[in-house]
């Protein structure tokens, strides 16, 4: 008997040590997802910094070559601090993206969340034929820790782009508030999610990308668990709503306060 209850005792303690470490692991896949996402765009980010940082000696040339030509010089260097100050901006972006430290709830502008996204991300959609279409209203406001809802939806942004590579398409960015909270809409026009796969998605380590070209270089199947972790977290709601060929639809539904 004693026997009995002492191998009771240590399958309960080994029970507990495994869901311990489960626990860890989950919190350190949480913390290093901002990283991810930061790597997800580096590639991009350099571009885009290179592409706004090297017509600056041609600028500054025209204005040293001309000195009398004020309209000319002038022209130059508005064009200088233009590029400067948007790749200020970029910079700003991507910092509050990876230094985001905050782990308390607040009311947040969504919409400014999102523009800090695609601030992040820097590259011109539309290079790649695809049109963003985004209907938040300037007001809507969600109760959310900031930057976990602003990883939750650079995730979706980032997949949907991803889905339309190649092809072009819409990504469509709506909310709207319901009852006491705020339904999130993310949509593209994208290759879609077979039915098969659609349970599994929010699974950790599940990927569809994996013999895709992907701009993370394929997928790690973390992203989307990622997703429903915070919002499970946040005691909302994700779903899924897809058909191959006729692109995808992700809802998020967040309670008020």
């Amino acid at each position: 008997m004693t026997s009995i209850i002492e191998k009771r005792k240590n399958l309960h303690k080994s029970l507990t040590d495994k869901q311990q470490q489960n626990d860890k692991l989950q919190y350190e896949m949480g913390q290093l997802q901002a990283l991810a996402n930061i790597g997800t765009v580096t590639c991009m980010i350099a571009h885009e910094i290179n592409n706004l940082l090297t017509p600056l000696p041609n600028y500054a040339t025209l204005a040293l070559q001309h000195p009398d030509d004020l309209e000319l010089t002038k022209k130059a260097l508005e064009k200088a601090v233009t590029n400067c100050q948007r790749a200020s901006m970029v910079m700003e972006s991507i910092l509050t993206v990876a230094n985001g430290q905050s782990d308390e709830k607040t009311e947040v502008l969504l919409g400014k969340l999102v523009d800090e996204i695609f601030s992040c991300l820097c590259r011109d959609f539309s290079k790649d034929s695809i049109t963003v279409q985004i209907d938040i209203a300037d007001d809507l406001k969600v109760f959310a820790i900031p930057i976990q809802i602003q990883q939750v939806l650079m995730n979706l942004i980032i997949n949907a782009r991803d889905a339309m590579a190649g092809r072009g398409g819409v990504l469509r960015i709506k909310a709207y508030q319901v009852n006491n909270g705020v339904r999130i809409e993310v949509a593209d026009s994208g290759c879609g999610i077979e039915a098969k796969n659609q349970e599994y998605i929010f699974e950790p380590f599940f990927s569809t990308k994996k013999d895709k070209a992907s701009s993370s270089g394929g997928g790690y199947g973390l992203g989307l668990a990622f997703c429903k972790k915070v919002i499970d977290e946040h005691n909302g709601l994700i779903e899924v709503d897809s058909e191959p060929g006729q692109g995808c639809k992700f809802t998020i539904t967040l309670p008020g306060r």
